[in-house]
């Protein structure tokens, strides 16, 4: 093929469908990508498939399907997706199924297994990003994700998968898979692999490029941002790029939005570290070629690192949270005296709690008490009261604190709001590329008996 085109369905997992189903529809793709997998998605996906075998895969994985699959069966699109988190297989399975209920014959489903590495982080000797013993955790490590590169992903395109999903892999991977598996390039070619990390970093957050997270009313105006259209990627072959989005479809493709999406989440453009390439963005050139059209170019590599970046996922601790707003005359005041309430109420009954926030929303719960004395006083606030604990048991009694000021506090409060949860951390560890190994597994759909 002289050129591939791929359309980005999603930047997360709660992203919006309408722009996927009409990159479909309308985009004349040959890929259609899903990137939904952020680094503590996987982490509480784990956490639910301990409880229910068939679970952990993305919420949303059965509504989209159902939205994309006729539509990308009939013109031949193929996908790939990280929806699988932490159970690749099974959403492989409800994919099938899904194919099935739809009468789309013939559909093979491939699972990317592998970078579930837990059991070997827990039986080797691991040093976290914070200079810790990974085995310190103890029993509050919830998952191990290793980042597979673009490999496993070509062997499930090379095999015919029509679908393809993954759990942890590298968000450029999903681009860069059909670019190898299209072009032929080299597991080595330095250069198009670093070029094909490019686009992949470009169309990974999906409306991102397109105006979203971008725009700033009289400063970067963007119109259309409540029909916004996900982006297309145009990649020749070898691998620059082109950026659009569908014609008449929401906000804008411009040198400035793929600008800052080039840098966004990069901390070394010399540098970009992947488990498929070290990619070199510092000599990326950026050209309007046209009305939403953006040609990108000029990426280079240098050989992959030999480690791969395992994302890990743990118990930190509990939060603990109430809110209650007050509004009218001298709402500032007492919204002030509720604050004072509660922390002399936290002495009282001893609460435990290694840190805590008291915050007037819309006063200083961004930048704290920096404010000029000359801001006018609101005429509504919102007090948050959010503390960290040990045991959800001290967690849930600052939101009931809070709450009991609908009758011990100030007069007025209302709309009270507590919840107590615990929270999924990160952190990072490095395992040799040996000790992780992937596989591919195919389910293939069949018609569904009369």
């Amino acid at each position: 093929m002289n050129s591939i085109r791929i359309g980005a369905g999603a930047g997360y997992s709660g992203d919006r469908l309408e722009p996927a189903v009409e990159l479909a529809e309308k985009g004349d793709l040959d890929y259609l990508i899903f990137e939904c997998l952020a680094e503590r998605t996987i982490a509480i996906a784990q956490r639910a498939r301990q409880t229910d075998a068939d679970a952990g895969y993305d919420p949303l994985l059965e509504e989209r399907m159902r939205a994309v699959l006729p539509l990308c069966r009939a013109k031949g699109i193929r996908i790939i997706t990280n929806m699988g988190a932490a159970n690749p297989l099974a959403a492989a399975t409800k994919v099938r199924a899904i194919a099935r209920s739809l009468n789309l014959h013939g559909l093979k489903v491939a699972a990317v297994l592998g970078d579930d590495v837990l059991d070997t982080v827990r039986a080797g000797d691991y040093i976290d990003d914070s200079g810790n013993r990974v085995n310190a955790l103890g029993e509050r490590l919830l998952s191990a994700n290793a980042y597979l590169g673009a490999q496993p992903l070509v062997d499930a395109l090379a095999q015919g998968a029509d679908v393809v999903i993954t759990g942890r892999v590298a968000d450029p991977a999903l681009v860069l898979a059909p670019l190898i598996f299209e072009f032929g390039w080299a597991m080595d070619d330095w250069d198009r692999l670093g070029q094909g990390t490019l686009v992949g970093h470009l169309l990974e957050c999906a409306g991102q490029i397109t105006g979203g997270y971008f725009a700033d009313p009289g400063y970067k105006d963007i119109a259309g941002l409540a029909r916004l259209g996900f982006p297309i990627g145009e990649v020749a072959q070898d691998g620059s790029v082109i950026i659009t989005k569908v014609a008449g479809s929401g906000g804008q493709v411009t040198a400035a939005t793929c600008k800052e999406q080039l840098l966004y989440e990069i901390h070394d453009p010399r540098a970009y570290l992947t488990p498929d390439v070290v990619a070199d963005f510092s000599g990326v050139q950026i050209t309007e070629v046209g009305p939403d059209r953006v040609r990108v170019s000029g990426a280079t590599g240098k050989p992959r690192p030999a480690t791969l970046k395992v994302s890990l996922g743990y118990i930190d601790s509990y939060i603990g949270e109430g809110q209650m707003s007050y509004a009218g005359p001298g709402a500032l005041d007492r919204a002030r005296l509720a604050l004072s309430i509660v922390e002399e109420r936290f002495n009282i009954i001893g609460l435990q709690a290694s840190e805590m926030r008291y915050e007037l929303i819309g006063v200083n719960a961004m930048h704290r008490d920096r404010l000029p004395a000359s801001h006018p006083e609101p005429y509504e606030v919102r007090i948050r009261v959010a503390g960290r604990t040990d045991s959800m048991r001290e967690a849930a009694r600052i939101g009931n604190e809070v709450e009991s000021l609908y009758t011990c506090g100030p007069a007025g409060g209302g709309g009270a709001f507590k919840s107590a949860r615990d929270i999924v951390a990160v952190l990072s560890t490095l395992l040799p590329r040996d000790a992780v190994h992937s596989t591919v597994h195919f389910e293939e759909s069949t018609y569904a008996a009369a």
